[in-house]
């Protein structure tokens, strides 16, 4: 399925959706938000690395910085936070041309985030999405990726690989679904709800809470008394 430029959802909604679908829907179809200390932190690290006019160029390499990307495919457009360009030498395989900088240049994209390697896919498949556009925008490949985290203070690679790309595309698949369909999922209360910055707005600790009908009928009401509407 190829999407049109009005079905475009925003790609950095990716991390959202794989962290909670249901945050990923208050933001998205409801367009709710508020910050947290960790997401101030993150705004103060991009503050530093989205400036799409900040070429840097270290030996050979050039860094792209705030690059805009889209697939038509997955219905995703964003912003990377850099791009290196490395020099393809005597391999054209993969490359592309900037028209600032003669040669042909392999692009790998390089995501900035504030703490460390998370013991899930939430980092890879936004990495992997970005990824992902940037090979349909060129018609190339791309197999790897790296991320510089900033308690780490050091980049780790990611190998672009099938499980990553599958998962990239049932995630899209399925948020267009519940854009489409206006679908907020239900609150459901996690350990994982204290980092996020939508909690208060979201309320996840309600759903643990009897229905009014349960209640009156359990502590205030006698047997036969009410009946639920």
């Amino acid at each position: 399925m190829s999407y049109t430029e009005d079905d475009m959802l925003m790609l950095s909604g990716i991390q959202h959706f794989m962290f909670c679908p249901r945050q990923w829907a208050l933001i998205h179809i409801e367009q709710l938000w508020d910050d947290n200390r960790l997401t101030i932190e993150g705004q103060i690290l991009h503050r530093h690395v989205d400036d799409p006019f900040y070429r840097q160029k270290c030996g050979c390499n050039i860094t792209l910085r705030a690059v805009s990307v889209a697939s038509n495919e997955l219905g995703l457009y964003g912003v990377t936070d850099a791009i290196e360009l490395l020099p393809a030498g005597s391999d054209s395989t993969g490359c592309i041309a900037h028209p600032h900088y003669p040669g042909r240049w392999k692009p790998l994209p390089i995501e900035y985030k504030r703490g460390k390697p998370k013991n899930n896919h939430i980092d890879e498949v936004q990495l992997a999405a970005q990824a992902m556009c940037l090979e349909e925008m060129y018609g190339i490949s791309i197999p790897m990726a790296q991320f510089y985290y900033g308690e780490l203070r050091h980049r780790t690679s990611v190998e672009i690989n099938a499980s990553l790309r599958h998962i990239v595309q049932e995630c899209a698949s399925e948020m267009h679904r519940m854009f489409d369909t206006h679908e907020i999922p239900k609150a459901t209360k996690q350990p994982k709800c204290r980092n996020c910055s939508l909690s208060n707005l979201c309320m996840p600790e309600l759903s643990r809470c009897t229905t009014v009908a349960a209640y009156l009928r359990q502590n205030l009401l006698e047997d036969g008394q009410f009946t639920p509407a």
